[in-house]
């Protein structure tokens, strides 16, 4: 069986690890979060930005657009893209029915402006309400639990950069 085979039902997406120049990655509160699929209210809201990859754009494309739209950041380099998907399934009441879960694409990001550039407002649809810079491995515990493999992968991949990076200040 084909890998796309595999993931047909999951909706193609990408996530932003955005690292300051500490090693510290950018975390963004969610406006909402999610008990209307059985998790605590109010828990669990701590995100990085991500969205699903449109019709015909590359991965990377898709992080820098995303990146700017959920946090108004475009002074940014792209440092890494994860080879694979890293994929997870949504809960049983999860609203998207048409895909099963999503598969992502994981891009490591140097933030190269300053805190004054994040603008959680800049897009119509404002995805987040609050902001910090976080240790990498705090990303997991914040996340709802059906992300959180997902979010301890993509940590696994990224903590060798963040400590090369962590290393330059």
């Amino acid at each position: 069986m084909e890998i796309d085979d595999i993931y047909a039902r999951y909706r193609p997406n990408v996530g932003v690890t955005l690292f300051n120049r500490r090693g510290e990655v950018f975390l963004g509160r969610r406006v909402g979060d999610f008990a209307d699929v059985g998790e605590v209210k109010g828990e669990f809201r701590w995100q990085m930005p991500q969205g699903g990859i449109d019709a015909g754009e590359a991965p990377d494309e898709a992080a820098f657009r995303e990146l700017k739209e959920e946090t108004g950041v475009s002074s940014a380099q792209l440092l890494t893209v994860t080879p694979g998907w890293l994929a997870y399934d949504f809960p049983p009441d999860y609203p998207k029915k048409k895909w099963a879960g999503q598969r992502q694409k994981w891009a490591a990001m140097l933030f190269l402006g300053d805190d004054a550039e994040v603008d959680l407002e800049a897009d119509d649809h404002q995805e987040f309400d609050a902001w910090r810079w976080a240790p990498l491995e705090d990303a997991p515990n914040l996340i709802v639990p059906f992300k959180r493999r997902v979010y301890e992968q993509m940590v696994r991949a990224f903590a060798p950069l963040r400590d090369f990076i962590a290393g330059l200040s």
